[in-house]
């Protein structure tokens, strides 16, 4: 059976809940698209998340690695397209570290594009009435560390696997707290959404071909 590993991240920046968390943890132990679920919560740091990662990867053996972080003001499930090589941090992270301009791998490449079929995940949400979108930055913060130390992982350990990031809105009560900013999305929709990505992602191997840029 195909596995495929589902991480989300501990709370931070304040925040006392972690959409990201408590869907993965919703969808442990599912079976989706004939495959097999297993979620683990990573620490939202720089110095954690990518070891943390490649322990998960190591224990579990999986097939597929969808990695999934919350993103204030996303409106849609985002389903990132390239992690950069560059850690450039606005607010400190759960161990208080704020890197400026430094590298996720030191000598790495600048990118890497994800390995999941991205736009027919996106097509498959679409198609169940849940926003969807094509991402083309996954930010410079933790989460974009994360995504770009699973593609390396991939490059260097890992060929076989396919991984990539989906980042998700605030939940409901996340934004009440500022809602002239934030959008948000329920958790029941989010955890939904998931599971119709992950099984997309098992059922295409190869993207599909469909114009879905952005023109600026």
């Amino acid at each position: 059976m195909v596995t495929v590993l589902v991480t989300g991240f501990d709370p931070f920046g304040g925040e006392a809940i972690n959409p990201s968390g408590e869907a993965v943890k919703r969808l442990d132990g599912r079976e989706i698209g004939g495959a097999r679920v297993v979620a683990r919560i990573l620490p939202a740091t720089f110095a954690g998340s990518g070891p943390a990662l490649g322990r998960a990867i190591d224990e579990v053996g999986p097939d597929i690695v969808i990695a999934v972080g919350q993103a204030d003001g996303r409106t849609a499930l985002s389903l990132e397209r390239v992690a950069i090589n560059v850690q450039d941090a606005r607010i400190p992270d759960n161990d208080g570290a704020k890197p400026v301009d430094e590298p996720v791998v030191a000598g790495g490449p600048a990118a890497y594009w994800t390995s999941l079929p991205i736009k027919a995940m996106a097509a498959a949400l679409r198609q169940e009435g849940i926003p969807a979108e094509i991402s083309q930055t996954a930010g410079t913060f933790v989460c974009n560390h994360l995504f770009y130390s699973l593609a390396h992982i991939i490059a260097t350990r890992r060929p076989g696997l396919r991984g990539g990031f989906i980042h998700i809105p605030l939940l409901p009560e996340q934004a009440a707290r500022n809602p002239a900013k934030y959008a948000s999305m329920s958790l029941a929709t989010i955890v939904a959404g998931l599971e119709i990505a992950a099984a997309a992602a098992v059922a295409n191997i190869s993207d599909i071909k469909v114009s879905d840029g952005e023109i600026a």
